[in-house]
């Protein structure tokens, strides 16, 4: 194992302060390091708080700040944040309007921020994001997983809050957004924890795991290695099937890196997955390329398309300034 680190037990932390030190004009850490908060409150807007394991950089901490989360919760390595970061996060934000936490359809993150709800006072609500179509069933989720359409729900419900909507609105839109929203991931290689020090699975240098998780479980199947027109293919059908969509209806289309794959690969695969979303009749109106929801050094990529109205559309173009976003 190769990696930048110091101690395998002190990266998170040490991470965190180099996150914090270097966007200090948006962000601060909370005591502990329990979570991220944006160094400016608006304490009359909704609060978002969202989290999840570590490991998924820039997702979650990397989206605090204007336009998006009020605070993110970073636990240890692909393992949930505790109940007790949670609830302190949301004390640490929360302001007239309630706190709205953002949840990927995870049993550790589902059953943590369950209790977090329980403990924290005040007016609170939660959206569970389930995007992901290759799977219903993991040893890590209740039914569909949430993966990087995660990202989109928490623009574009953050900007809603930056607008003033209440509590029951941002409820109602962030709901509307993920059920109109699906993703499907290719993993090419396995990534390594640094706890483990090895990959958390083999693959040939023929192979490709079809419908991965962020976390490198699997998916659909194990496959040789296909040209990057047959792995759009296979993506974007999975997609447009599910979403079922009427023709020329708009979109945006994400296409995320999981932390090793290069950018000119990114937008090879976006190339192509544009090509084929239009051959189906959507028309996508809003791009997104990079890698924003991770899964440590693993290389590969998700496709993410979310379908767009008159409303959405005017919230995702709404400015936003975080350590990994800025427009």
């Amino acid at each position: 194992m190769k990696k930048f680190i110091n101690s395998v037990d002190g990266m998170l932390a040490e991470s965190l302060d180099g996150l914090a030190a270097a966007h200090a004009d948006l962000v601060a850490l909370g005591p502990e390091r329990k979570f991220v908060r944006r160094r400016e409150l608006n304490p009359k807007k909704v609060a978002l708080v969202s989290g999840g394991g570590s490991g998924h950089e820039p997702l979650h901490a990397g989206f605090v700040g204007y336009g998006m989360l009020d605070a993110a919760c970073p636990g240890q390595v692909f393992t949930s944040p505790t109940p007790d970061q949670i609830v302190e996060a949301a004390q640490a934000v929360v302001g007239e309007a309630g706190v709205l936490f953002i949840v990927k359809n995870y049993a550790g993150d589902r059953m943590n921020f369950e209790m977090a709800v329980e403990i924290a006072e005040g007016r609170t609500a939660t959206i569970v994001t389930d995007d992901d179509v290759a799977v219903e069933n993991s040893t890590h989720s209740i039914g569909r997983r949430g993966v990087a359409g995660t990202l989109i729900v928490e623009k574009i419900v953050g900007a809603a809050a930056e607008k003033g909507v209440d509590l029951k609105g941002c409820v109602a839109l962030g709901e509307r957004v993920n059920a109109r929203t699906r993703s499907m991931g290719v993993a090419l290689t396995s990534c390594t924890v640094p706890a483990a020090g090895t990959p958390t699975f083999s693959l040939g240098e023929d192979e490709m795991e079809v419908g991965v998780g962020i976390h490198g479980e699997p998916g659909r199947r194990r496959v040789k290695l296909e040209r990057a027109d047959a792995i759009a293919d296979e993506m974007t059908t999975a997609i447009a099937q599910d979403l079922d969509a009427r023709d020329g209806a708009e979109a945006l289309l994400l296409v995320n890196g999981f932390g090793g794959t290069p950018t000119i690969e990114l937008y090879l695969m976006y190339n192509a997955a544009r090509r084929m979303l239009e051959k189906r009749g959507l028309r996508i109106a809003r791009s997104l390329v990079g890698s924003f929801v991770t899964s440590l050094d693993m290389a590969g990529c998700s496709l993410t398309v979310s379908l767009l109205d008159a409303e959405t559309s005017a919230l995702w173009d709404h400015p936003v300034r975080t350590a990994a976003l800025k427009w």
